[in-house]
């Protein structure tokens, strides 16, 4: 259950419908007047393209037109104060049912309520609350399953739920289970193309997910998370990535887990940028004081866990990094959607990618089929591209600094994959390609360097291409435990240190 706390949110001013957000709008009311009074409908509009305005539009036609009353459930406190301010904005006389909520004496007074799920659940069992004349219920981030609980009470009402992302966090509850029809508004591309949304420049950077666990909910585990993301390599790619890409833009950085998030803080400042951490364990004096900073610093650097997915709207953020890797088509749109929100000064924002994500699901803004995943969400499922074939299809590029080290190699590339098939065709043992490999190496560090010492540390700075061309050599051997490539890896960097050797007189 979220955590209830005073959330200070400005007062909307009276929206103005865009002719898109019209469009949508009434082909919700074209379809329920065709329909029984009970129809469960699903609407589907990006993060960004303003769900919570027309809803809200959608509230006010409907208490006009019906004189019945409509319930908006959340499932975040935040999602309620900011959906009562958008009321306010709209003239919809409504009233937020909380923890300090014990009844409705006052109900008469009020056309629209909007609640959190778990507290009207518990005002509903214990029969402390009997909302009267209710007509629509009104389900925001409908692709949670929490919900669920509330809909017996409502039977006889008009259910509308709406989202960005038609698919069940729970793939056993399938969202048509619960909604007859899906209503799709208008694409990514659509609103990206019309500058109703900032347009994405995308650096997706290659990172191994071997090591990650898949949990009970079916996305990858805390705790392999942080062990991989946590690690000082990772933590080194994150900073150069930030640094190539987004340095003095305002970032958003997502992390799997607290110890994750922790260790990003300390890199950044060691690195001499300023940053702050926010996660669940922050006080709500905390959180408003680091957000407060957040949005007032042009270059500010925030990683978070967790709790800036929903609920969160900071329409200066600049870039986003995907500092994890997720299974969830939600919360990878969630996630970039933080930094998609246009401004006079802001057409355009970043995406750097550290978990895969833009290879598992497509880029942000391209084309999805959300009929298709509403219909058959198991289909959509199965077949995401699984880690091993997305790492099967990473390439190597050597880093423009660590090439400058190279001078004088005129080639460092080494097709791998193509010299086992010439040595499997020759006949030849298959490891005559490391030990090729391993020449090509041990010739580039020799002809960079003036002595054993300077070859030895350009030998370091291989380590990655090492590791990606023993990957490729263990795909063609059908062979590619963890073990066998730690080992492999290992034993080709010691062998190249000591090939070094007999180049240098030693004096």
């Amino acid at each position: 259950m979220s955590e209830e706390i005073e959330v200070n949110t400005p007062p909307y001013e009276k929206k103005v419908l865009y002719d898109y957000q019209k469009r949508g709008m009434d082909k919700i009311f074209s379809t329920l007047e065709k329909n029984p009074d009970n129809y469960n409908l699903l609407y589907q509009l990006p993060t960004g393209g303003g769900k919570t305005v027309i809803f809200s539009e959608i509230a006010k036609r409907y208490i006009e037109t019906t004189k019945k009353k409509v319930l908006i459930l959340t499932h975040r406190i935040e999602l309620c104060a900011q959906t009562s301010s958008m009321l306010d904005g709209f003239e919809v006389k409504n009233k937020i049912i909380n923890s300090k909520i014990k009844q409705l004496p006052d109900q008469d007074e009020y056309t629209c309520f909007v609640a959190m799920v778990e507290t009207l659940n518990n005002r509903l069992q214990d029969d402390m609350i009997d909302i009267k004349n209710v007509g629509m219920v009104i389900v925001d981030e409908a692709h949670f399953n929490s919900f669920r609980k509330l809909f017996h009470y409502f039977e006889n009402c008009v259910i509308l739920g709406v989202t960005a992302t038609p698919l069940s966090s729970n793939v056993k509850l399938p969202m048509y289970q619960n909604y007859n029809e899906l209503i799709v508004g208008e694409s990514i591309g659509y609103l990206v193309e019309n500058e109703f949304l900032s347009s994405p420049t995308t650096y997706c950077y290659d990172v191994g997910l071997s090591s990650l666990k898949i949990g009970a909910n079916g996305d990858y585990t805390v705790r392999s998370s942080d062990l991989l993301y946590g690690d000082d390599p990772m933590l080194e790619k994150l900073v150069h990535a930030y640094e190539e890409n987004a340095k003095g833009k305002k970032t958003l950085i997502f992390n799997s887990g607290i110890n994750t998030s922790l260790g990003v803080l300390d890199s950044f400042t060691e690195a001499g940028y300023v940053i702050k951490h926010l996660d669940n364990k922050n006080s709500p004096a905390e959180r408003r004081e680091i957000l407060e900073w957040f949005k007032n610093t042009p270059d500010a650097i925030l990683t978070s866990v967790g709790i800036l997915t929903t609920g969160f709207d900071e329409p200066t953020v600049e870039a986003v990094m995907l500092n994890r890797a997720t299974k969830s088509l939600t919360l990878y749109f969630q996630m970039v959607g933080r930094a998609s929100r246009v401004l006079p000064n802001k057409k355009t924002f970043t995406i750097i990618d550290l978990g895969n994500n833009v290879a598992r699901f497509g880029p942000w803004n391209g084309k999805i089929d959300w009929h298709e995943i509403f219909r058959v969400p198991d289909f959509y499922l199965e077949n995401i591209i699984q880690d091993a074939e997305i790492e099967r299809n990473f390439k190597y590029k050597m880093p423009k600094d660590v090439r400058g080290l190279f001078p004088k190699s005129e080639n460092v590339e080494f097709d791998v994959a193509d010299e086992y098939k010439q040595a499997i065709k020759r006949g030849d043992r298959p490891k005559v390609v490391l030990e090729r490999s391993m020449a090509q190496h041990t010739k580039m560090c020799v002809e960079n360097s003036e002595n054993i010492m300077d070859a030895r540390e350009l030998a370091n700075l291989l380590s990655d291409q090492i590791a990606y061309r023993i990957r490729i050599y263990s795909y063609s051997m059908c062979k590619s435990t963890d073990n066998y490539l730690k080992w492999l890896q290992e034993d080709y960097e010691r062998k190249l240190k000591q090939s070094l050797g007999p180049n240098f007189v030693i004096d």
